[in-house]
């Protein structure tokens, strides 16, 4: 079944976020490894998927040790940070917030003591029922202390657990109890859990590196430590990894599988692997169907920086027209460039990127991206091209226009701002200031990942929901509540 809404989050910004990052390693006992090391190199690969926090939980004889802040990861851990941090077992996380603020309080993994023992978790995705869960545990005398809708989560797994005989099982009777995207790493003083929500909606997979079993939301990060790619997570499957023996098991919940198929377009890094499907070569392939459905005479097809790259590279290989590199991207501007006024803005995109004249001088011009949300940059883009000599500017867009809401784990604003709302193709053309505009379409992206063994989610673009979403959702929803309620 599918759902529909009219009402949705106010969040504005040019450029969609990446959403978050997850990583679990444990060692049989008796091995020792450096597993806070071995997650901060985890993390590192897994950085693309947020840039906001990050933080690791070592667990060293059952006793659990939590390190997390603000920032990249190389700013929250230093060596000395890490050496301070021994463990057999650890889980990391990687932060962009839908759901809260930038907030040190809402860094992750979450670590807490409760009556049964310890507990420490971290999550990608989104909850749809958070706010619900959260009056819940406030009506219970429970207290938050962060505004994400993890915290929720992990209550609603201690309160779960302090009913049945096992860390796992309270992990599948929460499942059945949350509603929305979640890739889970649980550790407790004896195990290392991870989960996957039964629609899969988030990619979540499991390597072996040296006799241990680790997690990560993507292959990339396996690659990065040298581990062995053993298989993905299965959607609605709970894997237990204790005294380096990993089990399975499976929650009730059955529905369609729903991945996010965004996951192939942008967030994933293009040497991962999701789900059966090459993400680099599904790029590649979301360009051959761009360049069939919407072609072009042209001299030279070039990609935006960096996830427009291979997008570009197939349209120009199924099109016959020359790929070229027509923008450089300057690899030190970091995220937090101050932007003072629209000067600064203006100034900022050149900074970050700017035109290959020799590529693009006299000549007919495709320029290949992932995605269009406000238009802004788009628009400065044509510019620095036309600026340095094309004649015409041919826009492409490797996937369908953005005219939804994403409840999953998307930091996708609100309607209004987005270029597409209200616009035909040819406005946006205008606006942007292009020669022709062609996106992607809804049936052609469904295409796109060949191999995957899981069907999609596109919601942000058809509408079309796998699940019940609120009508109305805020990213800073918690931190609004009135601090007294009655």
């Amino acid at each position: 079944m599918k759902y529909r809404i009219q009402k949705h989050s106010k969040t504005p910004f040019d450029k969609l976020h990446e959403e978050c990052g997850v990583f679990g390693i444990a060692a049989p006992d008796g091995k020792e490894i450096s597993a806070a090391h071995e997650a901060y190199v985890a993390l590192f690969a897994l950085q693309h998927r947020g840039q906001e926090a990050a933080g690791i939980a070592v667990n060293k004889n059952g006793v659990i040790r939590c390190h997390k802040d603000t920032g990249l990861v190389s700013k929250v851990f230093s060596q000395e940070t890490l050496d301070s941090m021994p463990g057999q077992m650890a889980i990391g996380h990687v932060r962009y917030s839908t759901t809260g603020g930038a907030l040190r309080e809402n860094a992750q993994p979450i670590a807490i003591t409760h009556v049964k023992g310890n507990l420490a978790v971290a999550h990608n995705g989104n909850l749809v029922n958070a706010g619900k869960l959260r009056r819940e545990i406030e009506l219970a005398g429970g207290i938050f202390r962060s505004s994400s809708d993890t915290e929720a989560l992990v209550y609603t797994i201690v309160r779960e657990r302090l009913k049945c005989g096992s860390i796992e099982e309270a992990v599948l009777r929460t499942m059945g109890v949350i509603e929305g995207a979640y890739c889970l790493v649980v550790m407790s003083p004896r195990k290392l859990i991870a989960a996957r929500d039964p629609h899969g909606f988030r990619p979540l997979c499991i390597g072996r590196l040296d006799g241990c079993y680790v997690f990560a939301s993507e292959t990339c990060a396996l690659d990065a430590l040298g581990a062995e790619f053993v298989r993905d997570v299965e959607p609605g499957e709970v894997c237990v990894v204790e005294d380096g023996v990993l089990r399975s098991l499976h929650c009730e919940k059955k529905c369609k599988t729903s991945a996010c198929v965004f996951e192939y377009i942008y967030f994933a890094r293009p040497d991962s692997v999701i789900d059966g499907a090459s993400v680099e070569l599904a790029r590649q392939e979301a360009g051959k169907y761009l360049s069939i459905e919407h072609p072009v005479g042209a001299d030279v097809v070039i990609g935006v920086p960096d996830s427009g790259i291979p997008a570009a590279i197939g349209y120009a290989k199924y099109s016959g027209i020359p790929y070229g590199v027509g923008l450089i991207k300057n690899r030190y501007i970091a995220r937090t460039f101050i932007q003072p006024g629209q000067e600064g803005r203006e100034r900022s995109v050149r900074l970050k990127l700017n035109a290959l004249r020799t590529a693009v001088d006299g000549k007919r011009v495709i320029m290949v991206d992932d995605s269009i949300v406000r238009g802004t940059t788009c628009a400065r883009l044509v510019k620095l091209l036309r600026d340095a000599g094309a004649k015409e500017v041919h826009m492409r867009i490797s996937a369908p226009p953005f005219r939804h809401p994403c409840f999953f784990g998307t930091d996708i604003p609100e309607r209004s701002q987005l270029l597409a709302h209200g616009r035909t193709v040819e406005e946006m053309r205008r606006i942007i200031g292009v020669d022709s505009l062609g996106f992607l379409s809804i049936e052609a992206t469904r295409k796109i990942a060949v191999g995957c063994r899981l069907g999609f989610c596109d919601a942000c673009f058809s509408g079309d929901y796998p699940v019940p979403v609120p009508e109305q959702t805020a990213k800073n929803v918690f931190e609004n509540e009135l601090p007294d309620k009655k």
